[in-house]
């Protein structure tokens, strides 16, 4: 699907913004955010069909920002980055209600493929 509009949220600003222009050529609307209070604000500022999130950030954490998010819209798909073989974090986000989770380095047409099926809303 194109046109979809993505918030990113990481705090690696290199990664997310790499991130966001490689979206942006597979004609995404992206939006980065690189701390979870400035993600919030954003989300409550615009509509977004989806947001990728990153579990470990300093300050309010990826599962804190998602937590949040749940309780203002529990249907907004979220997707979560996590660091290597960090299996266990995906599990958790994904008890707290994330849609999917992706471990980095991500893969940008399996990233795809998640952010179209979060849309659809089937895994």
């Amino acid at each position: 699907m194109k046109n979809l509009k993505i918030l990113l949220v990481d705090d690696e600003v290199e990664f997310v913004t790499t991130l966001a222009e490689r979206l942006r050529l597979r004609e995404f609307q992206t939006e980065i955010s690189a701390d979870g209070e400035e993600a919030l604000n954003l989300f409550d500022a615009s509509v977004f069909d989806v947001i990728v999130l990153d579990v470990f950030m300093p300050g309010m954490s990826g599962f804190d920002v998602l937590k949040e998010l749940k309780k203002r819209s529990s249907n907004i798909p979220v997707i979560l980055l996590t660091g290597h073989g960090a299996t266990e974090e995906g599990v958790e986000g994904m008890s707290l209600g994330a849609f999917d989770y992706l471990m980095k380095p991500i893969d940008i047409e399996e990233l795809t493929e998640k952010i179209n099926a979060a849309v659809k809303g089937n895994k």
